[in-house]
This record gives structure tokens, sequence and C-alpha cells, in this order.
């Protein structure tokens, strides 16, 4: 559900064209463009036009306009940057520099340096452990809709 930020929201100017970007994407639902700090160069990032916060404050009709965009956008990531692929993330909140959703479009190939994700992957210690988160998220699915 789209909503009013607390404080002037850049991305929400960028969608206004009050605040510079390199656009590469303009519909009526969609934005998307270049991240100001990219991984790497031709980085975009994919905007909900509406102000959102984070992914779960999406209205479930937005959803599949936003991800289709996203790879509409991956692939032309791909042919114009001449990458074998991307890396697409969603932060909600935490690492979530700026309070509008928004989606990383990455160009990714082999060798690049980048290592696996951003942060340190952990094992679970049994399976059991495993079982039990999955039961767990499993479980609140089901309460949560």
């Amino acid at each position: 559900m789209a909503t009013v930020p607390e404080r002037p929201c850049l991305f929400c100017a960028i969608v206004a064209g009050d605040a510079p970007a390199a656009v590469v994407l303009d519909e009526p639902d969609v934005v998307g463009f270049l991240d100001v700090r990219p991984v790497f160069p031709g980085h975009v990032l994919v905007v909900p036009r509406a102000h959102v916060d984070t992914l779960p404050d999406l209205s479930a009709p937005l959803v599949p306009v936003l991800f289709t965009a996203v790879q509409r956008v991956a692939v032309a990531v791909v042919e114009a940057m001449g990458a074998q692929g991307t890396f697409v993330a969603v932060n909600n909140v935490v690492s979530q520099s700026v309070p509008h959703l928004h989606v990383h479009v990455v160009p990714r190939s082999k060798g690049d340096g980048l290592k696996g994700f951003f942060w340190p992957r952990h094992r679970y210690d049994s399976d059991g452990h495993m079982a039990d988160v999955a039961a767990r998220i499993a479980d609140a699915i089901l309460r949560t809709g």
C-alpha cells in the first residue's frame, strides 16, 4: 500500500523528476535508474512510482508489475553490459539506505570479484535445527497469509 513518507524521500523526488537520476525505465507504475554508488557499472534500482517503504508494504496487484519490470531490466542489463547474469536483491529495513522499496539489479560475470553474497554465510547446527527453522517459517506463512 502506498504511504506518505515521514520525511522527504530521495526516490520519490527522482520519480517526480525533482532530483537528477540516470533513468533507464520510466513506466506508469515503476521507474528504474542507475545507482549512484554501484556495485558495478550498470547497477540499476527499480522502484514503485508510489512511495512504499518495504516489500511487505507493496500491494498485491503491484507485485507482478514491479517484478516483471525487474525481469526486463535484468535481461537488458546483461545485454547492455555484456554481463553473464545479474544479482537481484531487495533489502527490507536493515541495510535499506533509502526507505523506499527498491530492487537492485547488479550485472555479474564470473571472476568479477564479488564473492557470493554481501554477508557471511553460516551452516545450520544440524538437520534438526534446519527442520525446526523450516517448520517455524512454514507455520508463520500459514498464519500471516
